[in-house]
């Protein structure tokens, strides 16, 4: 993934012949025998019942945990239960960590309490134990090395963890901190603000995985991309939660998520990797139906959501990581424009490019399935050379479907409430524009609803009265709901429709397309979002 870049600080010199001359190095029998899966399910609860009752609902789908001590306002009262819990199940591989709350945790203790929970824990069962580098620093050598002497004596394996809570930086001074007292795990987390957060990860992931065993993570929406590749870069495993809300760190996936939507456990390095961009994106749909036809027709590859902010750092990620492609929202679909080698002519006369396809050249290509979303559904159902369209809206969504309508031949009158936005794109697509006070006195063969009207969110009303809609087909772009306000209108006049939910299938059907060079399963597609839509209802 990254250029390989061999590292040997002074300061890190420096720190190894500080401590390896007082610290033995911690390699107990035991970690060999250790079999780690790729995902860890990190358990937070308020009690010690609840913590157990947890860790017996995530036995279920793992055998490897991390117990969040610190979480439970009295750590050490678990003990004897985890130690029965952890003695009838010893294929369960269990992390104890108590961090204190001067380096991010929960635990008000002191750093000796620290050491003895920890201790403790392990004796219990545990067969990691998570110090943070700071404890590690604040400790002395004298008292660190009985620690590791009496981790060694449980059988236990010593990671040595490193969180910024604020942004990503310094990444390899970190590890360095951490590899002065030669662990037997590495662990690095920062928080990510920008997309190029996750880019330092995995480099400093790919970097330490060729002499330890390492974990990397950037916190926070935008380093989700680290929490799905960090093991393909070469990490020892990922964190994940057991379900939403419990989360133990910022953006912390489920482990349902890693494993059922991106397909973790299957990822490796012939993987191709697709984004879609945008802010806001953590409930974008197209992972969900992208990665279910990647499954469906094997493709080797893998949709994740990213959070953009500026288009430069969206660049950064897809020429470094890199990205085999990307579908774009907007204000991306214009923004992209000059930064593409080329794009197909529809894409260049409509001034917006929704999907993004790198070449084998490292260049970047552009196209627009929009129109493919609009005149797909309705090819199906009529004849569009001659077809009076009316397109309610003058935005990007309309824009796309004005200019496809029209090169296939339709006659497209544009009613939107600024009528000045409705004659200006009807100039620029050689359609028509129509004042909304005339809409009642126009038929026509399709109505579309290109505006948010009828989203869930959306309290605007409908752009349109009941007497207004002579329609012999209406299409609705807004899918979530399934079935907005105009279908319900439409419905309960016998009028046929189309949902917005076709539209986005069709639209991705073409990405799929474009970017595999295989056939669509739309059906798939189809099913999957659905199912997606009617679990968020």
């Amino acid at each position: 993934m990254f250029p390989y870049r061999r590292k040997c600080s002074k300061m890190r010199k420096l720190i190894r012949m500080t401590h390896t001359a007082q610290l033995a190095p911690s390699t107990p029998p035991a970690r060999q025998r250790l079999h780690l899966g790729k995902v860890c399910v990190a358990i937070q609860a308020r009690t010690s019942a609840e913590m157990i009752e947890r860790a017996e609902a995530a036995i279920a789908d793992t055998r490897f945990l991390e117990l969040r001590l610190d979480f439970l306002p009295r750590p050490a009262a678990i003990l004897p239960d985890l130690k029965s819990f952890l003695a009838g199940r010893r294929d369960v591989i269990a992390i104890a960590t108590c961090r204190r709350k001067d380096n991010g945790g929960n635990f008000a203790g002191s750093l000796a309490s620290e050491f003895d929970i920890l201790l403790k824990a392990a004796q219990a069962g545990c067969q990691i134990v998570d110090l943070e580098v700071e404890s590690a620093e604040e400790a002395k050598p004298s008292h660190l090395q009985k620690f590791r002497e009496a981790l060694r004596g449980a059988g236990s394996a010593l990671l040595v963890s490193f969180h910024d809570f604020s942004r990503t930086r310094r990444l390899e001074h970190a590890a360095d901190r951490i590899a002065a007292f030669e662990p037997d795990y590495v662990k690095v987390v920062s928080t990510a603000h920008t997309l190029a957060d996750n880019l330092a990860v995995l480099r400093m992931i790919e970097d330490r995985s060729r002499s330890a065993d390492v974990v990397g993570i950037a916190m926070g929406e935008e380093g989700l991309v680290s929490r799905v590749l960090a093991v393909r870069a070469g990490a020892s495993f990922t964190f994940a939660s057991l379900d939403e809300g419990v989360e133990t760190a910022p953006g912390q996936l489920t482990a349902r998520t890693l494993r059922d939507l991106y397909r973790l456990e299957q990822i490796d390095a012939a993987t191709r990797i697709f984004g879609v961009a945008g802010n806001p994106i953590v409930h974008s749909l197209s992972p969900l139906m992208h990665n279910a036809a990647f499954r469906r027709e094997h493709v080797n590859a893998v949709m994740l959501p990213l959070k953009v902010r500026a288009l430069n750092d969206l660049l950064t990620l897809v020429l470094e990581l890199p990205v085999s492609g990307v579908a774009v929202t907007m204000p991306l679909k214009e923004q992209i424009l000059p930064h593409l080698a080329n794009m197909d002519p529809l894409t260049a006369r409509i001034g917006a490019c929704n999907t993004v396809r790198a070449g084998a050249d490292g260049k970047l290509y552009g196209f627009n399935t929009d129109v493919q979303g609009v005149v797909r559904p309705l090819e199906k159902r009529l004849r569009l050379k001659g077809a009076q369209v009316g397109v309610l809206g003058a935005g990007g969504a309309a824009r796309a479907a004005v200019f496809g309508l029209v090169e296939q031949g339709a006659e497209v009158f544009i009613i939107n409430r600024t009528h000045e936005h409705a004659v200006a794109l009807a100039r620029a697509a050689k359609a028509k524009s129509l004042k909304h006070e005339q809409l009642a006195k126009h038929r026509f063969d399709v109505l579309i609803n290109s505006t948010p009207c009828g989203m869930a969110g959306n309290k605007q009303a409908l752009p349109i009265r009941e007497d207004e809609l002579n329609a012999g087909l209406v299409f609705d772009m807004v899918y979530n709901p399934l079935e907005t306000p105009l279908l319900k209108l439409a419905a309960s006049r016998g009028i046929p429709v189309i949902g917005g939910l076709e539209m986005f299938v069709q639209q991705g059907a073409r990405q799929f397309e474009i970017w595999t060079g295989k056939p669509a399963p739309e059906a798939e597609m189809l099913r999957a979002v659905e199912l997606g839509l009617k679990k968020r209802s």
